[in-house]
């Protein structure tokens, strides 16, 4: 690499004119080209974000819109109705929950902290994750911070707000650990929300038999919801691409529904109830029903059931789509739904238990039951497919066994099915069913999950707010404090439930937490000891070229978790095996906190030992939303062609440095030998030229200008006989095959450990270990290629 000093003779030495195309092609040519951005959502034009509105209705906004089934039967379960006060009170309410958390909240401020446009609880926590070393895997490395998608942009103003949090973060180990907690409750609860949204929906939009068709009970209520749930997650291996079509057409029929019923039960019932746009008749409704109307918080809450899934979503569109949409056509329809019902409550106060299908017109009932189930499974399937793709991140990111993943479509790369995670979500939906048998109990459990993953969202925006976003310290703190307030009154009014249900989003949320912070609490354990116990660059020289044993042509692929160094594992390699192959690329399948990572920026390699050993470190970098898709001969292909590259690059590297050292050299004793001639100029000279704009819009070939700066001498590249060796050495390598060297690791710890740490490394790491995806299958390598050494980690 070009030495600074060096530069600086560079700078001075060149005609100022060109001093900034010269060191652009320089730093060019040795760093390489810079990545082209990705296209911007904002790119888009007004009618691609209609196009993109009208189909965020089938994929975000199913839960929310079925929302209007349930809730006003669920919160005058708990306040009968007396007066207008209890309709004009409860309406009251459930129109300022949805103008605060999901207008207010999510659509004006939650959307913004997006990370590359995507969103969700892991997200968040990677955004972070790049301001501040808070990851508790230790591989972070420099290299990372020069993706596309990586690039950070500390606040001006309140800078020294940000690196005081970001310097208190990175310090405190116990601040990363309760960080990490937060993000995988958060995660637990959207999982929790996996089992209860199709529960509830499904049951919701059955129960409507219930008025219509005599004889038709409890019972009959839960056959069919569990045939429909069955039938839900039976069409999951099969994908949504074949039907996705349909869910916006249905849900915006459904929408349209919703404001049609609404407004005809406006007009025919009593319009009075436009009173309740006065937030007074909240407080009324406090003052008369006292305590039952604290209850009956936890019924209102679930008219904002699914508001997280806007940002959750937010990957698969644009935030001016998911705004609009919500902003036009969601918003106003489901305040028409809801004044809608309240209006006919006013009239005929004993249909609360079923309001929503009693409201109907009586010759609209069937269409409209039709379009509610349609909606309840497009919710349902919404809910599930988030689930999935949850788990996956938590994969990731190592805070999730291993699990197989299946793709259903060949174009959409996010479109995935865990099958065990599938099977899990459907016995347990039918466990929920069979057991509550209404919605009113279920309603209990569902309020504790959503308003779980809001104060979680809240509290991860706010640290955002106050370490990357330019947000004045005392608008950042009224964002909790107004939007947690809210939160945290709900989250009371749920929890007064646990023994009626509430109980079973806390008792899931705690087995996935347990789940995933053992995975991720074992896996930071191991990669320590790998760390620890990486052989020496001494003993490896010690060795030889030969390492000490016989090479013979062919690649040899060793995975291991390690971003550089030399893994012990290979020190069991060498010893186990009568020889080893001619070329060895320690390869390494690294998550970094970013989106995707582009295909031309996903191999990283370093040369880990003199030229002639042959040996390579690669780190396969993928984003959390990347999908390892390809198989192991494309994988392979990928691998070998990075590689070629990068010994073109490193020998172009050294040429380049050969021939300006020997330039430099030649410029340094003219400039010795005239003296201190032509100082003009210095101090203006002295500004750091990397920050030129213009720099930024350079290009990577060398243009005539700079070419006239240095002799033909200095950037002619000659052809190096050592690369050609090397290059036909990687061939014969690659034709003779590939082997992967694979260990098979057993991790226990201490004698002296704790006995908490021996219960929780021992046991159910080790349980988890032994019964997720193997690495051979996770990493689709072919067994017949395979070699596997044991080796125990003692943590």
């Amino acid at each position: 690499m070009l030495k600074p000093w060096r530069l600086l003779v560079l700078i001075t030495t060149t005609p100022r004119n060109s001093i900034n195309s010269t060191l652009s092609a320089v730093v060019l040519r040795i760093y390489g080209k810079r990545a082209r951005p990705k296209r911007s959502w904002k790119d888009l034009s007004v009618w691609q974000n209609l196009a993109l509105a009208f189909q965020t209705l089938g994929v975000v906004y199913g839960d929310l819109g079925t929302s209007p089934l349930y809730v006003f039967t669920d919160v005058f379960s708990k306040v009968p109705i007396r007066s207008e006060v209890d309709v004009l009170g409860a309406l009251s309410l459930v129109i300022y929950t949805i103008a605060l958390i999901p207008l207010a909240k999510y659509v004006f401020v939650v959307l913004k902290a997006n990370d590359n446009g995507e969103g969700g609880t892991f997200a968040l926590y990677s955004l972070i994750c790049r301001y501040a070393k808070v990851n508790m895997l230790p591989n972070r490395q420099p290299a990372d911070e020069n993706i596309s998608s990586y690039r950070l942009k500390l606040p001006t103003p309140e800078l020294e707000r940000a690196l005081n949090i970001k310097e208190t973060l990175e310090k405190r180990s116990s601040l990363k650990t309760v960080l990490l907690l937060l993000v995988l409750t958060g995660t637990s609860m959207v999982i929790g929300d996996g089992i209860l949204t199709p529960a509830m929906s499904v049951m919701s939009a059955v129960s409507g038999l219930q008025g219509e068709i005599s004889g038709f009970g409890t019972s009959a209520v839960v056959v069919v919801s569990i045939i429909i749930l069955l039938g839900i997650f039976s069409i999951q291996r099969f994908g949504t691409g074949k039907v996705g079509f349909m869910f916006a057409p249905v849900l915006a029929l459904w929408f349209f529904s919703l404001g049609a019923i609404g407004i005809y039960n406006l007009v025919k019932h009593d319009i009075s109830v436009l009173k309740a746009l006065n937030p007074a008749y909240i407080y009324f409704f406090f003052k008369k029903n006292s305590s039952a109307a604290w209850s009956a918080l936890g019924g209102c809450v679930l008219c904002i059931t699914g508001a997280e899934a806007m940002f959750a979503d937010l990957g698969h569109f644009s935030v001016q789509s998911i705004q609009i949409a919500f902003t036009c056509v969601v918003f106003p329809c489901l305040l028409l739904a809801y004044m809608g019902q309240a209006s006919y409550l006013m009239k005929y106060p004993d249909s609360a238990s079923r309001i929503f299908y009693d409201s109907v017109p009586e010759s609209l009932f069937w269409p409209v039951f039709v379009i509610a189930t349609l909606a309840a499974m497009i919710a349902s399937q919404a809910m599930i497919s988030a689930t999935f793709s949850c788990v996956k991140q938590a994969m990731a990111l190592g805070c999730f066994p291993r699990l197989k993943i299946v793709h259903t479509s060949r174009k959409l790369m996010g479109q995935i099915y865990i099958p065990i995670i599938n099977y899990f979500l459907m016995i347990m939906c039918i466990i929920v069913v069979s057991i509550f048998r209404r919605t009113t109990d279920i309603a209990n459990a569902y309020g504790i999950a959503e308003v779980g993953v809001m104060i979680v969202s809240t509290t991860l925006v706010t640290l955002v707010m106050l370490l990357i976003w330019r947000t004045n310290l005392f608008l950042a703190l009224c964002f909790p404090l107004v939007f947690g307030s809210i939160e945290l009154i709900y989250l009371s009014a749920v929890l007064s439930k646990i023994l009626e249900g509430g109980w079973l989003p806390l008792a899931f949320a705690t087995f996935f937490l347990c789940v995933m912070y053992t995975w991720n609490y074992g896996s930071v354990l191991k990669y320590q000891s790998e760390v620890r116990e990486k052989i020496s660059m001494d003993f490896m020289l010690e060795l030889g070229s030969t390492l000490g044993t016989v090479r013979v042509p062919g690649i040899g692929l060793l995975y291991n978790e390690l971003v550089q160094g030399v893994p012990s594992i290979f020190g069991q390699f060498l010893l186990s095996l009568p020889a080893i192959h001619s070329t060895i690329v320690f390869v390494c399948i690294k998550y970094v906190p970013v989106p995707v990572v582009p295909q031309e920026e996903r191999f990283l390699f370093r040369r880990v030992c003199p030229k002639d050993y042959h040996m390579f470190r690669c780190v396969a970098r993928y984003g959390y939303k990347d999908v390892r898709k390809e198989g192991h001969h494309v994988f392979e292909q990928l691998l070998v062609e990075s590689l070629e590259k990068f010994l073109r690059r490193e020998a172009q590297d050294l040429a380049i440095e050969s021939n300006l050292n020997e330039y430099f050299d030649n410029v340094s004793e003219r400039s010795r030998d005239s003296g201190a001639a032509g100082g003009d100029g210095t101090d203006e000279l002295r500004v750091p030229l990397m920050h030129d704009r213009r720099l930024e819009d350079a290009g990577s070939s060398i243009s005539e200008e700079t070419s006239s700066a240095f002799p033909s001498s200095v950037m002619s590249l000659d052809e190096d006989p050592s690369l050609e060796y090397e290059l036909s050495a990687l061939r014969e390598a690659m034709d003779s095959g590939f082997t992967y060297l694979l260990a098979h690791g057993d991790v226990r710890a201490k004698k002296n450990s704790f006995f908490f740490k021996k219960l929780v490394i021992n046991y159910f790491y080790a349980f988890l270990r032994k019964n997720c995806r193997a690495g051979a299958a996770n990493m689709s390598v072919p067994h017949m290629n395979i070699l596997q050494v044991g080796m125990t980690y003692m943590v």
